[in-house]
């Protein structure tokens, strides 16, 4: 509902970022780096959000269940999902490089692959509200908000496979982070370390002028 943004934007995906839509942007984004079949998952304002996504090439799969964790929101697209798909989160913004580094990561023996952050109090994240890995290796060992030892961050971009679905399937209510730790506990949850690329959780408005100055630049 991107409650910490109503003061600016009465719909977090569709509030302008330099002048061009969040949504509209991430989308571009990804056609850069090469992603051809664009799918958004609505929920929160469907209508709208679903008519700018399609007016830029996407299609559709709406969750009427939005106001469930957001596990619920992936799993709504458990039906068009192919062999492996990149899976971004609606207020995310991320340089092309970033998803295109992501998309090129190996699955051998991971059921997904995280983007993860290494650069610890990085300027543009929100340390309260950042989504906190802990990692051996190329491996997670756990994820949350609230974990107390972590040595990078979510950086909202996964390269996925149906295996993450079958997961959270399992789970009652599962939030994404519950499908992660599903598979981390199996070893099957891997990382590529994308420290060398740019991105912005936009939940508030000081994300969002810090995203404006980027883009400007």
């Amino acid at each position: 509902m991107g409650t910490r943004l109503r003061s600016v934007s009465a719909s977090k995906p569709l509030t302008p970022v330099g002048g061009e839509v969040l949504l509209v942007r991430i989308l571009a984004n990804l056609a850069a780096a090469g992603v051809t079949r664009p799918v958004v998952i609505t929920g929160y304002e469907g209508e709208r959000v679903g008519a700018v996504a399609r007016a830029a090439g996407a299609e559709i799969v709406h969750n009427p269940d939005w106001a469930e964790p957001n596990g619920v929101s992936v799993l709504a697209a458990a039906g068009v999902l192919e062999d492996k798909a990149l899976l971004v989160m609606g207020d995310h913004l991320a340089s092309p490089s970033l998803y295109a580094a992501v998309a090129g990561a190996s699955l051998a023996d991971a059921g997904l692959v995280l983007g993860i952050d290494r650069r610890l109090g990085h300027p543009w994240v929100d340390e309260e509200d950042v989504t906190r890995v802990s990692t051996r290796g190329d491996r997670i060992l756990a994820i949350g908000k609230t974990i107390a030892s972590y040595d990078c961050y979510d950086c909202g971009v996964f390269l996925i496979t149906p295996e993450l679905m079958e997961s959270l399937a399992g789970l009652p209510r599962p939030g994404l982070s519950d499908g992660v730790r599903a598979l981390a506990a199996r070893r099957r949850a891997a990382v590529a370390d994308v420290s060398a690329h740019d991105w912005i959780d936009i939940d508030d408005p000081r994300a969002l002028a810090l995203a404006e100055e980027w883009v400007a630049r």
